[in-house]
Order: structure tokens, then C-alpha cells, then sequence
């Protein structure tokens, strides 16, 4: 099975061209790298709840939601959009599994609903992170950044100083726009959270339905 990101209808249109079995709509709000890969990456920032419903009239194929979806809230609106499924990061990223430096989680517990953007000077390519010293003061010379992957090659040696208070200076803290809402639980118990959050909405619609 091939699963491919899209950040536009135009993106998702070429995806089921190309013959991909399902469609990740990915939102602005999503953390960590973009999905997008045509034309001009400032052109692919519509929202999660705006870009799901266009793509999935767009295509054939069954769509993915991702970007911004932490609780069954958005679980629940996205299929109500018309998605098929849905692709959750960063709302794991404060379970005891996940595999995430001591400073990236003290990061991620003191962020709020300000705290990301979207940036280049990590990677070469877009990405949302948690904004820190080295985010902001590239802020103004993102331009000068090195293709994907070369830029990543001068920025990791920063990210690994022993000082762990340097170190957060310097590590891309990648999490989406909703990193507020995380819940620190164990992985098995947060997807039981999530499951019985949307199954409890969608009931409630079906009541309202009726």
C-alpha cells in the first residue's frame, strides 16, 4: 500500500494520478516536515478542517486527515469531512514510549497555542517546530538556508552540546499547533482515550439526527 502526503487538491489530484491507494490530507497545523513537493511551499497552507473536504471531492481514493487533530474531537469532525481515517503525531509525543530527549518534552510541557511555526533552518525544508533560540534568530536569513538534506548537517552538531540548556537552544522541538493539548499518558491508554472521545460524539450526532 502507497500513502502519500498532499497540502493542496492540486498535490492530490497528482497523487491518484500517480496511482497512491490513500491521500494524507496534512494540514498547516501539522508538526514536523510538510508534505508538500510542487510549486511554491507558502502555497500549501490551508488548514486541516478547509483542505480535507476539498480533497476528498477531489479524488477517488480514500483521504487521510492529519494536522491538529489531538483529542476525539477532531476525530470526529474529520470523518464528518468526508476522511477516511486519521494520522495523529504529535498528540504521543508526551507518552512514556515515546523516544524524546528530557529537554524536547520540558519544550513541549511549557508550550502553548503561540509557540509553533513554520520554519527552513533546521532541514532545508519547511517544518513546524516549537520556536526556541536558534528558530529566532534565523528568523531573517531562513533564504540562506542549505537544500534539503544539507542544511541538517550544520544545524545537528549544535543540537548535540552536553549543556542540556544549550542544547534546547539549538534542537528542533518538531509538534504541531495544537502541542497545548497534549495528555501524558501510555500510548495504549491515550488511543482508548481518543477512541471513546469519538465514539461518544458521534453517537451524540446520531441522537441529534434522529
Amino acid at each position: 500500500m502507497v500513502f502519500c502526503s498532499a497540502t493542496t487538491v492540486s498535490e492530490a489530484r497528482q497523487l491518484e494520478a500517480g496511482g497512491v491507494d490513500a491521500i494524507i490530507a496534512q494540514g498547516y497545523e501539522a508538526g514536523g516536515h510538510r508534505g508538500t513537493f510542487t510549486g511554491d511551499p507558502a502555497i500549501g497552507t490551508a488548514g486541516t478542517m478547509a483542505l480535507v473536504p476539498q480533497i476528498v471531492d477531489a479524488v477517488g481514493v480514500p483521504v487521510i486527515a492529519a494536522g491538529g487533530i489531538f483529542d476525539g474531537r477532531g476525530i470526529a469532525a474529520s470523518f464528518a469531512l468526508g476522511a477516511s481515517g486519521v494520522q495523529i503525531g504529535t498528540a504521543f509525543l508526551a507518552c512514556p514510549e515515546a523516544n524524546v530527549q528530557p529537554v524536547y518534552r520540558v519544550a513541549l510541557r511549557s508550550a502553548n497555542d503561540e509557540s509553533t511555526s513554520v520554519t527552513r533552518c533546521f532541514t532545508g525544508r519547511p517544518a513546524r517546530v516549537v520556536r526556541n533560540r536558534f528558530v529566532m534568530e534565523m528568523a531573517g536569513e531562513e533564504d540562506a538556508a542549505l537544500a534539503f538534506p544539507l542544511q541538517a548537517s550544520l544545524v545537528m552538531p549544535l543540537s548535540m552540546a552536553k549543556d542540556e540548556s544549550k542544547r534546547a537552544d539549538f534542537l528542533p522541538i518538531w509538534a504541531g499547533q495544537g502541542v497545548a493539548k497534549l495528555r501524558e499518558m501510555p500510548a495504549a491508554a491515550l488511543v482508548e482515550k481518543l477512541v471513546t472521545e469519538a465514539s461518544g460524539i458521534d453517537r451524540a450526532c446520531r441522537g441529534i439526527g434522529e
